[in-house]
């Protein structure tokens, strides 16, 4: 919930009152969002709203995949005015835990009351990876629309610091038809306390040609509470794991059935697979060096990422879940 000031180019502004619910539905291969915004104007109603999934199959061979994202972005105000655009884009994916890359393509349409529908080709190649406790990403996006080509380019990075998030992302439209343009924005949570936070944002929107809508430019400040410690949403029925303490080090357990090789992998390495030594009944073990505090992890059990079972999880940036490990 908020409020807030609109100001058109001409000069004029608007003040306005806001409520922005927004749900999300993570599992390993499957998320689905959902989020909108209502707000009050000066003598009308504005409401937009957003929906999006993104599917993947298990692994076809090693880390290769199929994945397919969809969406729909619609807008209505009570005095007139509506718009509405969808998308689909079918993905061919490789993917690890600590970097991946993606090729694909799909249709792209969109109206608005003041014209005709519009429909566009839309290629995507996109990578993203993890690198100095950040997670990067990049995309190359060259779409037809109405006759001629525009190629939008991004990329951005988030960092996360124990209590404070950091993130920034710019892009760049090219194109000898439309004209190129570009827009960067920011973001920053602090968690003071273990249910709240200070957030900071700003920046701009590249043009959005499927809705009519211009260029713009924001900022907002806010308070985030929470439910959970440090803004860490777990399943209620399980809790991190915390490993035995030997002397300096963290010993992890887990027992696989048949299993031939175990690995762990996690924020401390990079993401890299550490071999777990088999101790007797099918119990695998491991001595890691971890500082205190939580830690993000996964299991490599022959050859496939497992998410352990009855361990508290979250959603990652990449579609897919983590365990989490705590350190006293």
């Amino acid at each position: 919930m908020g409020i807030g000031t609109i100001r058109y180019p001409g000069g004029s502004s608007v003040s306005i009152a806001a409520l922005s619910p927004a749900l999300q539905y993570a599992a390993p291969t499957l998320t689905l969002n959902a989020s909108g915004a209502l707000a009050a104007l000066p003598g009308e109603w504005f409401l937009q709203y957003h929906g999006d999934g993104w599917v993947t199959t298990s692994p076809l061979t090693d880390d290769l995949r199929l994945g397919l994202e969809g969406g729909w972005t619609a807008s209505t105000r009570t005095a007139g005015g509506q718009t509405e655009a969808p998308y689909a884009v079918a993905e061919l994916l490789w993917a690890a835990p600590s970097w991946g890359v993606a090729l694909g393509a799909g249709p792209s349409a969109g109206w608005n009351d003041a014209a005709s529908w519009v429909s566009a080709f839309h290629a995507r190649a996109r990578a993203w990876w993890k690198w100095r406790r950040a997670d990067w990403s990049a995309s190359l996006e060259p779409t037809r629309f109405l006759g001629a080509w525009f190629t939008d380019v991004n990329a951005g990075a988030t960092l996360k610091r124990g209590t404070v998030t950091a993130g920034a992302w710019a892009g760049v439209r090219i194109s000898s038809a439309y004209g190129s343009k570009g827009a960067v924005s920011g973001f920053l949570q602090v968690f003071v306390s273990p249910r709240a936070a200070l957030e900071v944002g700003g920046g701009g929107f590249l043009p959005d040609p499927y809705q009519g809508f211009p260029r713009t430019r924001f900022f907002s400040a806010g308070v985030r509470l929470v439910g959970g410690r440090a803004g860490v949403h777990t399943d209620p029925i399980f809790a991190p794991l915390v490993p035995e303490r030997r002397g300096d080090s963290s010993v992890v357990r887990f027992r696989f059935i048949g299993a031939r090789a175990v690995a762990i992998a996690g924020e401390w390495n990079n993401w890299q697979p550490s071999p777990l030594a088999a101790v007797g009944d099918d119990v695998w073990e491991g001595t890691l060096l971890l500082s205190s505090g939580t830690h993000r992890f996964n299991l490599l059990v022959d050859g496939e990422w497992v998410v352990p079972h009855r361990v508290a999880t979250i959603a990652d940036e990449l579609g897919g879940l983590v365990a989490l490990l705590v350190v006293p």
